[in-house]
């Protein structure tokens, strides 16, 4: 069904549970939209930032917005749980050490949620989840408040009403792509995604696409993060066979793509983010034995991390005491999300492969090294990848942050490179 013109604010109380990439976003939308939102976060130095208008994170467009609703009063924060008409539960769902998902952090928002739950209230998973997941809220809130009604129960208009929306926004693109994308929104029952389904039409401008299925919603985000994943694992499995083969996988992928069938991804080193390196594991398992090719795309994108680090010790290896630098620590291009960042990863390999090595690490979006990196006492970051270029004799390129783009052959003269993104062509 179509979206209709939105109105102007939500007439109830929404409380925003996780003010992280997607639970801040969804917040300032809302209270810009004249709603009363509330947004809780466990981490007491982001809502003291979220409280005076700052924004914890770099994202374009979000800044100026957010510091407009707070000095409006719109848009408060706090780390207790409140009371709220409406309930956006949006805190991370990361991946265990043998792949499993962590919904500790879900589990851990519903138990706070469920004694302060009213006849009429709206709970919304936004977290990326496994298939099952909004139904196994429900069932859980029901065994918290006996007294009302869930959706689970079937029988009737429910007393609560439990539905997931997922998110589908791009980072760098974020406040663009909340108001402008499609969204699907599954209920545990058709009432669940029609009450859900008001809440969202207030900013989304997209089509909102309604199923009285929560599992089916579910699934559908981590399918369309699964099928990047697969094709991205294509890439860079043939990026490595080409270097096995001597062969130019930027020209080979440049040439087949001007058949009009294909359209080949540019190979990469390795997966990041929150969602494609971590979602496609909600499905294997799920389906252990049958999510065979989401499995391999997984490992081979797993894989291309190792085997970028093995390649620089094999260039560093032609130089005495060599001193490496490596461009871009984020996960992606232009944003400061170091989330399952595999530079960060390559870094970490290498300082502990060449542990009397010399390594510099810069990236225009962050000002410190990250975290993951501190304990290697042969990492420094560095401000200045023009200055550091002059101590470097390898230069390693893994992040293709636009300002490394323009780097000439005459800047980087003299220097081993290696290039994972295929900008220095």
């Amino acid at each position: 069904m179509k979206s209709k013109s939105a109105p102007k604010a939500y007439p109830e109380t929404i409380a925003i549970v996780g003010l992280g990439y997607i639970g801040l976003p969804t917040a300032v939308m809302l209270a810009s939209r004249g709603t009363q939102v509330i947004g809780v976060d466990v981490n007491t130095a982001t809502v003291a930032r979220v409280a005076r208008g700052e924004l914890p994170f770099y994202e374009p467009g979000l800044a100026a917005a957010l510091s407009g609703v707070v000095a409006q009063g719109r848009l408060t924060a706090t780390t207790e749980m409140p009371e709220a008409a409406v309930y956006i539960i949006a805190v991370p769902t990361p991946i265990t050490a043998d792949y499993a998902a962590d919904m500790s952090y879900v589990e851990a928002v519903v138990e706070e949620i469920g004694p302060r739950l009213r006849r009429g209230a709206l709970v919304i998973v936004e977290s990326t989840s496994p298939p099952g997941t909004t139904e196994s809220v429900s069932r859980r809130l029901g065994e918290l408040r006996p007294d009302l009604r869930m959706p689970h129960v079937g029988e009737a208009i429910p007393d609560v009403f439990v539905a997931h929306c997922p998110e589908t926004v791009l980072p760098g693109r974020i406040v663009v792509e909340m108001i402008t994308n499609d969204r699907v929104i599954g209920g545990v029952t058709r009432e669940c995604a029609e009450k859900a389904a008001e809440v969202y039409r207030v900013f989304c401008e997209g089509e909102i696409h309604l199923i009285d299925d929560a599992a089916s919603a579910e699934m559908i985000k981590l399918v369309e993060n699964a099928y990047r994943d697969v094709n991205i694992a294509f890439a860079n499995e043939l990026s490595m066979t080409c270097d096995a083969l001597g062969l130019d996988v930027w020209r080979v992928v440049e040439l087949a793509n001007t058949h009009p069938r294909v359209n080949i991804l540019k190979p990469g080193p390795g997966v990041g983010g929150h969602c494609i390196a971590v979602d496609p594991w909600f499905i294997v398992g799920a389906a252990p034995g049958l999510a065979r090719l989401i499995r391999m795309a997984r490992e081979v994108n797993d894989r291309k991390t190792h085997y970028v680090a093995e390649e620089i010790v094999r260039i560093a290896s032609r130089f005495k005491d060599p001193v490496i630098l490596c461009l871009g620590l984020t996960y992606k291009a232009n944003v400061d999300d170091l989330r399952e960042s595999p530079a960060v990863e390559v870094v970490a390999e290498l300082a502990q492969a060449l542990p009397d090595n010399r390594f510099l690490a810069c990236d225009p979006m962050i000002n410190e090294l990250p975290r993951d990196l501190k304990p290697y006492g042969n990492v420094r970051f560095c401000e200045s990848a023009s200055k550091s270029i002059t101590e470097a004799d390898v230069v390693v390129l893994l992040v293709d942050h636009d300002v490394y783009r323009g780097y000439t052959n005459h800047r980087l003269a003299g220097r081993a490179l290696y290039d994972t993104r295929g900008v220095w062509r």
